[in-house]
């Protein structure tokens, strides 16, 4: 299982992930979108409608009902009521239920780093888990260490 680590630094996660949510619904896949502030979910959710028509990215609230259809579903918790493989993590706390997806994207600032780190080396060391390091240069993501 593959956790990439996402280091916010230019851009708030709800300007990030519209572009991460487009390449896994490209793949045919859905994503869990997990936060613990009603207000960062929202914030995200306004991320996912800014797109033009062309990238549109359609996607509910976990408690309003179909969740199952939702291709990304916002939640509070780790639960994939829409049968996501892939869990972002978008609000800088691990949750030990994200290794039960393929494949988590974990995104942290400069608040959260600490935790991070933490989280990065309890994973390292993880059988069948492959950390992975991200991080912004202006416009571009760069892995590094």
């Amino acid at each position: 299982m593959q956790v990439d680590f996402y280091q916010l630094g230019r851009d708030p996660v709800d300007q990030v992930l519209p572009a991460i949510a487009a390449r896994i619904l490209g793949l045919g896949a859905r994503l869990l979108v997990v936060a613990q502030e009603p207000d960062r979910l929202e914030r995200i959710s306004a991320g996912l409608w800014a797109g033009p028509p062309e990238t549109f990215l359609a996607h509910g609230r976990a408690g309003d009902g179909g969740e199952a259809h939702q291709p990304i579903l916002l939640s509070r918790d780790c639960n994939p009521l829409n049968g996501a493989a892939h869990v972002a993590l978008a609000d800088g706390i691990w949750r030990e239920e994200a290794l039960g997806f393929e494949r988590a994207f974990y995104f942290f600032d400069a608040d959260t780093i600490e935790s991070a780190r933490a989280s990065w080396r309890a994973l390292s060391g993880a059988d069948g888990v492959e950390p992975r390091f991200w991080r912004q240069e202006g416009r571009k993501w760069v892995r590094g260490p």
